[in-house]
Parts: C-alpha cells; sequence; structure tokens
C-alpha cells in the first residue's frame, strides 16, 4: 500500500477507536445515577445506641449504596412517626412496641418496620441496691420517674400485670428524660423506668451499684428499637429502601465490633455525645441486637397479642399492618 494510502487507513482507523471511546464515555455517563437523598430521623438524639447510622455514613457505606442521607436527631415515636408522615424523613429509628400501640389504635399507620435494632424491649426499672427493692413486687407503694409520654411509661402497666402486681399502686411520676439520672441519684424517686443502655450512667450519677429489672423477663415478644420507613415508599422504591437497610445494618455491624471506634465517629459529628457514655451503651446493646437486624414473623404476632391482653389497644392489628419482612434475609 502506498504510503499515503497507509496514513489514510491509520487515521480512519484512530478516528474510529476515538468514535468508540466516546460512545462508550457517553453511554457511562448517561447510566450514572445521582445519589437518592434521604432523611433519617434518630430514636432520640445522638446517644450510643444510635451511632450506627453515623458510622455507616462516616464508613461510606450510604455512598457505596447509592445514599446521600442527611441524620436528623428524632424526639421519639410520635415525632418521628410525625416527621414519616410529613414527607420530612423517608426512614428513623423508633420503639417497635410504642409505634405498635399507635397503630393498632389508628394514630399513626403509615409505616412499616424493615429492620431490628433491638431484638427485646430495652425498657426497664432501674434502682440502686440501698431501697430495698430487688424484686417487682417490691414496687408496690414506691414513686418511679420515667420520661413523660415514653414508651416505658406506656409498657408500665403491661409489665406490672405479667409481673404479678397492680400498676395503680405505683406512683409514676413523668419528667424530663435528662432528669431520671439526677432524682435517683438523689432518692427523690424509688427507681427510674427507663432503658437499660443508661445502666453505666446511673451507676456513675448515684456512685452505687445499680439492679436493673427488664421488662423483656416478662413481656418477652416484644422487640426494642427498629428502622421504619415510609409504607407507600415500599410500593414506590423498594430498591432504595434495600440498600438503606443493608447500609444501616452494615454500620450497626461495624459499631457492636468497634464500640470504641463507633463512640469516638458519634463524638466527632456530635461533641456533646460523650465518649465513654457511648461505648458503655454500644457493648450494653451486643446482647440484644443478634441475629441482626431479623424481625421474626411469628414473634411480632405474639407481641401484639402481648399488647392486646395488656389493654394497650383493640384487637385486630396484623403484622403486615407494622412490618416488612423481605428486607433482612
Amino acid at each position: 500500500m502506498p504510503r499515503r494510502g497507509k496514513l489514510v487507513a491509520a487515521a480512519l482507523a484512530a478516528l474510529l477507536i476515538a468514535s468508540g471511546c466516546s460512545s462508550q464515555d457517553k453511554k457511562d455517563t448517561a447510566t450514572t445515577k445521582p445519589a437518592d437523598k434521604v432523611t433519617y430521623a434518630t430514636g432520640f438524639g445522638a446517644v450510643g445506641r444510635d451511632a450506627f447510622i453515623w458510622v455507616a455514613r462516616d464508613k461510606g457505606y450510604f455512598r457505596d449504596a447509592g445514599i446521600d442521607i442527611d441524620i436528623q436527631k428524632g424526639a421519639g415515636n410520635v415525632p418521628n412517626l410525625t416527621m414519616l408522615k410529613s414527607g420530612q424523613a423517608q426512614f428513623a429509628a423508633m420503639d417497635f412496641s410504642g409505634g405498635e400501640v399507635l397503630a393498632g389504635t389508628d394514630k399513626f399507620t403509615g409505616w412499616r418496620a424493615v429492620a431490628a435494632i433491638h431484638q427485646q424491649t430495652l425498657v426497664s426499672i432501674m434502682t440502686t441496691n440501698d431501697t430495698g427493692i430487688t424484686k417487682p413486687t417490691d414496687l408496690t407503694g414506691k414513686t418511679l420517674a420515667t420520661a413523660k409520654g415514653s414508651v416505658s411509661e406506656l409498657l408500665f402497666p403491661a409489665y406490672a400485670k405479667a409481673a404479678g402486681f397492680d400498676s395503680k399502686t405505683v406512683k409514676m411520676q413523668g419528667v424530663q428524660p435528662t432528669a431520671l439520672n439526677g432524682l435517683m441519684a438523689q432518692r427523690k424517686v424509688d427507681g427510674v423506668s427507663t432503658f437499660l443502655l443508661s445502666q453505666k450512667a446511673l451507676e456513675t450519677a448515684s456512685k452505687k451499684p445499680v439492679l436493673v429489672m427488664p421488662y423483656s423477663d416478662y413481656l418477652k415478644n416484644l422487640y426494642g428499637n427498629v428502622i421504619v420507613t415510609q409504607s407507600g415508599l415500599l410500593t414506590s422504591n423498594r430498591d432504595l429502601v434495600q440498600r438503606f437497610t443493608d447500609a444501616a445494618l452494615k454500620g450497626l455491624r461495624y459499631s457492636l465490633d468497634h464500640p470504641d471506634e463507633a463512640a469516638a465517629i458519634l463524638n466527632k459529628a456530635e461533641p456533646t455525645a460523650a465518649v465513654p457514655a457511648a461505648v458503655a451503651e454500644i457493648e450494653a446493646m451486643k446482647p440484644y441486637s443478634e441475629p441482626l437486624g431479623k424481625l421474626d414473623q411469628q414473634r411480632v404476632t405474639a407481641g401484639i397479642t402481648e399488647l392486646t391482653a395488656a389493654g394497650l389497644m383493640p384487637a385486630g392489628l396484623t403484622p403486615d399492618k407494622v412490618a416488612d419482612f423481605s428486607f433482612v434475609k
């Protein structure tokens, strides 16, 4: 082939290669999806039990799942469910038992749990060792403090009934959550009804050994905190729900395996979250977080039966109205 012909052929080949690369680049650009923006509300504030969500963000689990997450500090079941209902959040953490009662009484129904954070309710009675209280029936005639309007207050009659004493014989004092440990430490109350994850904090505040009486000793089928989403999202974008659930549970797994690092990540994002307290909460979560994320339909059914039998809601609620069991295999 003459020299000129070779040059023309080479130029054509180069043009075809460049054209192919350009087409591929355009194809790759066209198939790159922007990250899904979602808002998540923590169970309550920024504490150790919620550290996993910041860990999942910090470790890039959400980014790798194509999710741009905005973490908001939640304020309990009703505020969090209100955020879901209004579209201010797409996902949240909340106490499952309290949510079931809200659904069973038709107060909030547009949500579903997709994964468990705690496999049992962590609500408990805690008291210092100088009160003489050693068993649930010793609470008769005593005064307990609890967070006003909390699930601890909600479930207390069911716990009392199952434990063999009359809840009406106990004075329940509703206060701000931050006041609980101080009231117990100063012996202004005989005990507190709160989450057992706070045991170390109460021991530090009171400088005394603390006795813990978990509600789960008698209410055995109730879950603790769960991850919930808008029920409509299950229909419109199940893939997003799956990706979010997987990334969040990776964060939970990492936090349970590395509590010191998880607490440091939380503290970096939210400096008011003290590292020692966060570590203590994460360590205390470990026995209650396996199997990771699992929601069991039979247990949810049994838990609904417990709540109904305690008179907290009328009969009729079914598991499919409060949970989707397909996201954690």
